[in-house]
């Protein structure tokens, strides 16, 4: 079995993590208006080459505003066609969003691989309304070794 690897995405357009669950609630939405099923996905250019390391549970982990907050589990890797006409790669994606203690991440184009090792801990499921502090105040905390 192939060891675990994860893959990392900014998060573009998207402050907090409570706007990214507001922003697939739409999605959501949108899909149920049409009479579709939805599924989270992020459809990017390339697809992963070591995608068998990530399907032995990986995640990709979202950089909101500089940080890595939160994580989603990688289920499956499709190829789909946009309204262009080319071939892409939709990542699939567990539904669940899991916090993660906060780590700083410098900008990046794309998405990236995350070693298991350089991988956040899990704070917890993420639960609408349940905000508890902002995240920079929970990164500047954990850095002081508070949280």
């Amino acid at each position: 079995m192939p060891a675990t690897l994860h893959l990392i995405k900014l998060c573009v357009g998207v402050d907090t993590v409570a706007e990214l669950d507001l922003w697939r609630s739409g999605r959501r939405m949108e899909a149920a208006v049409k009479g579709q099923p939805w599924r989270s996905i992020h459809v990017t250019h390339w697809g992963p080459k070591r995608a068998p390391e990530i399907l032995a549970g990986g995640s990709l982990y979202w950089v909101i505003k500089g940080l890595i907050q939160v994580r989603q589990r990688v289920i499956g890797f499709e190829p789909v066609t946009v309204g262009d006409g080319i071939t892409r790669c939709a990542i699939v994606m567990d539904p669940e969003l899991i916090q993660t203690s906060i780590v700083p991440k410098r900008p990046f184009q794309g998405w990236r691989y995350l070693a298991a090792k350089d991988a956040p801990p899990d704070i917890g499921p993420y639960i609408p309304g349940q905000e508890d502090l902002p995240a920079r105040l929970r990164a500047g905390l954990a850095e002081l070794g508070v949280l």
